[in-house]
C-alpha cells in the first residue's frame, strides 16, 4: 500500500496516515451507529500509521492528537478535539462554526464533520487541457449561479451537477465559454463574525481541508465533480478550479481547532516570536516554505487532475505560494509543479497580490501562468469614467506589455470579478452600499473607479439608462477587443447587479444570486455575438499584432501629442498583417469600443 498521507486500501487491509510530527499521540477514530471506536496509531518518523484489516470503504473516521497546549509557542493538542484528515476527499457533513470548536477540553466530535473512507477512484483519461490561452474564462459561483436558474431542476440547483444541465451547457455555448473558473467547492467554515449577524459565507474562500469536496455544493463527491466535468468537455468547454492554499478556515489565535492546527500547527507561518502571520487578512497563513505544505498542496492538484479531469487551477492570493517569508519568484513550489508529470500542461493562473509586505507582485509570476490584471479592470473603468487618456487604455488593450513584456500574453483582462462590483453596478453606483454585510459599510474596496451616470442605483430615468447601456456595451466592446485572456463574471452578459453590494461573500440570497428571470436579454444577445466574433480568432489575441496602425479618430496617425492630449477621446487600430486582419475602434465621446468586423445589431441597447 501507499506510503503517502491519507488513507489507502490494498491487500486485505485500511491503512490511515496523518502527518503530526511534534504530536506525543495519536489516534485513529471510527463512526457508526454505535459510537466512536478509537485505535491508537504508531509514529513512523513525522508520520502516525494505523493498518486495520479488511475494506473499510465508506467508513467515518477522523484524528485525535495529543501533546502540549500552549497556544503561545504554536502548540494546540487538544484530544478532545476531533481532527479533520488533510488529505480527505469525502465529508459527511458540511462544517458549521460553534464556539465550542476552539475551546480548550470540550469535545467537538459531535460539532465536526467525519472523513469518509474513499472506495477505489476511478482516474480520468489523460487528455490535453481544453482551455488555451486568448480564449474566455467564465468565473462562476455554482450555488449563486444555478439557485435562481429556472430550467434547472430544483433539486439540483446550487450544486456542481446543476452546470451540467442541458440549458446552462447552452448557455456557456451561446458565449463561446472557453472554461469555466469555478470558485471554491471544497468544504468551508463560516467565520466567527457571520453567524450572530445571520450571515453566511457565500463564496468559499476559507476551506479547512483542500481535497474534501463541500457536501453542500457536490453531495455526489468525486463522481459528481467528474461527471460534470465531462459534461463540460463534451461541450467543448474547460474547467478550472478556484484554490485557497494561501489560509485555512482555523483562522487567528481565537479560531476553531479542526485540522492542521490540531495536528500540525508548523504548516502556519509563524513570526520569530510565535506569533501567527498573517498576510491573508484571514487570520492565518500557510507556510509554503514548509516542505509539507507544498506536498499536501501537490497532492491535492494532482487529485482534482487525476479523479476529476480538470483542466486548470486559479489560486486565491497567489503570492503567499511563494512567500518565504519574502516573495520569491524563483520559489520551489513553481518548479515542482513544473516537474510534475501531472501537472506540466495544466493552466496555472495567479490572483498576483496578497496583503503582506511586498504582496502586489502582477507580472513576476513564472512565463507558463497566467496572471490576473487588476491594472487593466482599473484603468478601463478610469478611461470609461473619464480620468484617464488614451495611452493607457491603448497598453491595456495591446496586453499590458509594461507589465507582461512582447511575448506571448500572460494577462487575464476583466472588467469585474467576484470581489467588488458587478459590471452593472460599476456604472450605477458611485459608492459601496454593503450595510446589508454587518459591517456599518466599512467592508469592501473604497475606490473602485465607478460612475453612476447621474443617479445613484435603480433608476427609471430612461436618459440614465441609455448611458448606463452604453456604458456596459464601451466596457464589453473594450474587452473582447483585447489582448490576452479574457474574464466574465457569471451574469455580467446580461446586467447582473448585487444592488450596489462590492463584498457579497456573505450573502447567500437574492443579493448575490444571480436573476435569471431578469435579465437584459438583448445585452446577452450583444455579448454573444462579440464572443462568437472572438472565438473564431481566439489565436489572434494571444499576442499583439505590432505591424499594425494607430490613427485617431479623424484619421491622423497618432503622435506624442495625440496620445497626451486629454482631449483625445479616442483612438482607431488596424493590424496590416493579413492572416489576422483585425480593427478595433475606440471612441469615448461616443461611448462606442468595437472591433470594425464585429458589429451586434443591437449597440446601444
Amino acid at each position: 500500500m501507499s506510503g503517502a498521507a491519507g488513507v489507502s486500501i490494498g491487500s486485505g487491509a485500511t491503512r490511515f496516515a496523518v502527518r503530526a510530527p511534534l504530536a506525543e499521540a495519536v489516534w485513529l477514530c471510527l463512526f457508526d451507529e454505535g459510537g466512536e471506536r478509537r485505535e491508537p496509531m504508531a509514529r513512523f518518523g513525522e508520520t502516525w500509521i494505523a493498518e486495520l484489516p479488511g475494506d473499510l470503504a465508506g467508513a467515518r473516521y477522523g484524528y485525535r492528537a495529543a501533546g502540549p497546549w500552549a497556544p503561545e509557542r504554536g502548540l494546540w493538542f487538544d484530544p478532545a478535539k476531533l481532527l479533520v484528515d488533510p488529505h480527505a476527499v469525502e465529508l459527511d457533513h458540511r462544517f458549521a462554526y460553534d464556539p465550542r470548536l476552539s475551546q480548550f477540553g470540550v469535545d467537538t466530535a459531535p460539532l465536526v464533520p467525519k472523513a469518509i473512507v474513499p472506495g477505489a477512484l476511478p482516474a480520468c483519461p489523460d487528455e490535453a487541457p481544453r482551455f488555451t490561452r486568448g480564449g474566455l474564462i467564465y468565473e462562476v459561483n455554482v450555488r449563486a449561479f444555478t439557485m435562481l436558474h429556472p430550467d434547472v431542476p430544483e433539486a439540483l440547483r446550487g450544486t456542481v451537477a446543476a452546470l451540467a444541465h442541458p440549458a446552462v451547457l447552452a448557455h456557456l455555448q451561446k458565449l463561446h465559454v472557453s472554461a469555466v473558473e469555478l470558485m471554491p467547492i471544497v468544504a468551508w467554515i463560516d467565520e466567527r463574525h457571520l453567524p450572530p449577524l445571520g450571515l453566511c459565507n457565500a463564496w468559499g474562500y476559507n476551506p479547512v481541508a483542500p481535497m474534501a469536496l463541500d457536501p453542500g455544493l457536490c453531495p455526489g463527491g468525486v463522481a459528481e465533480l467528474r461527471d460534470t466535468v465531462a459534461a463540460l468537455h463534451a461541450a467543448g468547454i474547460g474547467v478550472l478550479l478556484d484554490l485557497v492554499f494561501n489560509h485555512t478556515g482555523e483562522s487567528d489565535v481565537f479560531g476553531p481547532i479542526l485540522s492542521l492546527r490540531g495536528l500540525d500547527n508548523a504548516a502556519y507561518a509563524h513570526a520569530p516570536d510565535g506569533s501567527l502571520i498573517n498576510d491573508t487578512g484571514c487570520g492565518n497563513t500557510l507556510d509554503f516554505g514548509n516542505p509539507a505544505v507544498r506536498r499536501l498542496t501537490l497532492d491535492t492538484l494532482r487529485h482534482f487532475v487525476r479523479h476529476a479531469g480538470v483542466d486548470g487551477f486559479r489560486f486565491d492570493l497567489a503570492p503567499i505560494l511563494a512567500r518565504s517569508p519574502g516573495f520569491a519568484a524563483d520559489a520551489p513550489i513553481f518548479a515542482e509543479i513544473a516537474a510534475d508529470p501531472l501537472l506540466a500542461d495544466r493552466v496555472m493562473i495567479a490572483e498576483p497580490w496578497d496583503i503582506g509586505p511586498g504582496g502586489y507582485q502582477l507580472g513576476r509570476f513564472p512565463d507558463t501562468w497566467l496572471e490576473w490584471n487588476d491594472r487593466y479592470r482599473d484603468d478601463v473603468r478610469r478611461f470609461w469614467r473619464g480620468d484617464a487618456g488614451v495611452g493607457v487604455l491603448a497598453t491595456r488593450v495591446a496586453g499590458s506589455s509594461d507589465v507582461f513584456g512582447q511575448e506571448s500574453c500572460r494577462s487575464v483582462n476583466f472588467l469585474a470579478a467576484h470581489d467588488g462590483f458587478t459590471l452593472a453596478d460599476s456604472v450605477a453606483y458611485a459608492h459601496r452600499h454593503n450595510w446589508t454585510n454587518g459591517e456599518d459599510n466599512r467592508d469592501g474596496h473604497g475606490e473602485n473607479f465607478s460612475w453612476n451616470n447621474g443617479v445613484e442605483g435603480q433608476t427609471d430615468d430612461s436618459a440614465v439608462l441609455t448611458r448606463r447601456a452604453a456604458d456596459l456595451r464601451a466596457l464589453l466592446g473594450t474587452l473582447f477587443g483585447s489582448t490576452g485572456t479574457i474574464m466574465l463574471t457569471a451574469g455580467d452578459e446580461f446586467g447582473r447587479t448585487q444592488q450596489g453590494n462590492n463584498n457579497a461573500y456573505a450573502q447567500d440570497n437574492a443579493i448575490g444570486w444571480v436573476d435569471w428571470a431578469g435579465r437584459d436579454r438583448a445585452l446577452e444577445d450583444w455579448v454573444a455575438s462579440l464572443a462568437a466574433w472572438r472565438a473564431a480568432r481566439a489565436g489572434w489575441f494571444t499576442r499583439f499584432p505590432e505591424d499594425g496602425e494607430w490613427s485617431s479618430l479623424d484619421g491622423r496617425p497618432m503622435d506624442a501629442a495625440l496620445w497626451e492630449a486629454p482631449e483625445t477621446e479616442g483612438f482607431r487600430y488596424a493590424s496590416h498583417d493579413p492572416a489576422r486582419p483585425f480593427a478595433l475602434t475606440i471612441d469615448r465621446a461616443a461611448r462606442l469600443a468595437l472591433p470594425a468586423d464585429a458589429a451586434p445589431a443591437d449597440n446601444q441597447g
